[in-house]
């Protein structure tokens, strides 16, 4: 191998080798979401604003407030000691409800109501059976949605 052929072959290592890094780290902080709990949101305050961010916590019991007409969703996340306005549109997964686990995602608007463009409901994924004799009849009626 001749001397401009290796010094060929370095250059091309080194760009595809800068391509590569540039790829693989250029937009990561641009697309990183943070996960953050009702406390640490108010926390961070104006720095959340805008940012994109996943906001984890208990669907607040008695906040809870949809408009089916419009596909309005109001309810406000809370960790126990700091509770966060929330407003998305669209329909909720069929698991929502007050009380249980959320992570929604979205962004801290400017009258400090988190909007969210996306709504995820944590449950467990273990089956418990009914216990003792069910009655098919009423279980089947537990399964049917309201109408």
């Amino acid at each position: 191998m001749t001397d401009g052929m290796k010094a060929f072959f370095i250059v091309a290592v080194l760009i595809a080798g800068g391509a590569i890094a540039y790829l693989s780290f250029g937009g990561i902080g641009e697309n990183l979401v943070y996960y953050w709990t009702p406390t640490e949101l108010a926390e961070h305050g104006g720095q959340a604003k805008g940012a994109v961010v996943r906001l984890g916590g208990q669907v607040q019991p008695g906040s809870l407030n949809w408009d089916k007409a419009s596909n309005e969703l109001r309810f406000e996340v809370t960790d126990g000691t700091t509770s966060i306005k929330v407003h998305g549109t669209g329909v909720p997964p069929q698991m929502f409800r007050e009380g249980i686990g959320v992570v929604v995602e979205g962004t801290m608007g400017g009258s400090d109501v988190f909007e969210s463009d996306r709504l995820l409901v944590k449950h467990d994924n273990e089956y418990q059976a009914p216990e003792g004799e069910a009655d098919m009849d009423e279980l089947k009626k537990s399964l049917q949605p309201d109408s």
